[in-house]
């Protein structure tokens, strides 16, 4: 609940905590190495949501549902994008749908925000938003880090949404070569590609990042390129073929100006 160094983003807002290791994009995930840092802080958010496994941080698969943070975006006045859920997925089945319709009831009620929420669990984000309103402040979007996963894509097609968006982030595979037909972005607004980041970061192909730029570029997709990752991910910076790639998509924005 602040603002964000997310460089597709402004602010975060966290009215979940806690999650489950789904598939191999999770491996490394930062939201469970900073949960264990908060909980040693003493944040009782945190408290029994990961444990210690192999000296790494690790999901127990708790869930804590934050009533308290529901209020949060309507105290900001000025208009923000806020990432919903960044330490948690809001699709996440441990979430009661009663919650998930909390949540966007204050979206409803705070249209001068923009608010974007990621899942790596798009199929029950397409039977939930079945039975909520098609808000026009609130961009869905799903994570895809290797070809095994494409599949959520076309979950995420039949989402009603404002904005449809991909998180490529960490991209451990061609999305585009190794598939037959490449990557289908139809319906999709806007593409984030970004590398690994953090302690056991795996590397990224920057023929892979190319490949999703171009797709992006032949059908007109939005693309933003977040970072080339690594343990220093500030060395490695995010140019790519002598550009930064901070494409947002067209529709235009109900909230705050973009990042």
């Amino acid at each position: 609940m602040a603002t964000s160094s997310i460089e597709w983003t402004n602010a975060t807002w966290n009215p979940v905590a806690g999650c489950t290791v789904l598939s191999p994009g999770c491996t490394n995930c930062y939201a469970m190495r900073l949960a264990a840092r908060l909980e040693a802080m003493g944040m009782a958010k945190y408290a029994g949501l990961t444990r210690l496994s192999g000296g790494r941080a690790k999901w127990t698969g708790a869930v804590r549902l934050d009533r308290a943070a529901l209020g949060v975006p309507e105290g900001w006045k000025k208009p923000r994008m806020i990432f919903v859920n960044s330490m948690s997925d809001l699709f996440w089945e441990a979430v009661p749908e009663s919650f998930v319709a909390e949540v966007w009831n204050v979206m409803a009620r705070t249209p001068h925000h923009t608010y974007q929420i990621l899942t790596k669990r798009p199929e029950r984000m397409e039977a939930l938003t079945a039975r909520l309103p098609r808000l026009p402040n609130v961009w869905l979007g799903t994570s895809v880090e290797n070809a095994d996963h494409l599949f959520r894509i076309d979950h995420l097609r039949r989402v009603p949404a404002a904005v449809r968006f991909l998180s490529l982030e960490p991209l451990l595979s061609s999305l585009v070569s190794a598939v037959p037909g490449g990557l289908d972005l139809r319906g999709i607004d806007w593409a984030i590609a970004g590398g690994e980041s953090g302690p056991g970061a795996r590397p990224v192909d920057p023929a892979w990042v190319r490949e999703i730029r171009d797709a992006c570029q032949a059908l007109g997709t939005a693309f933003f390129f977040k970072q080339w990752g690594g343990t220093n991910k500030k060395k490695q910076g995010r140019m790519l073929d002598g550009k930064t790639w901070d494409e947002f998509p067209q529709q235009p924005c109900t909230g705050g100006p973009r990042p």
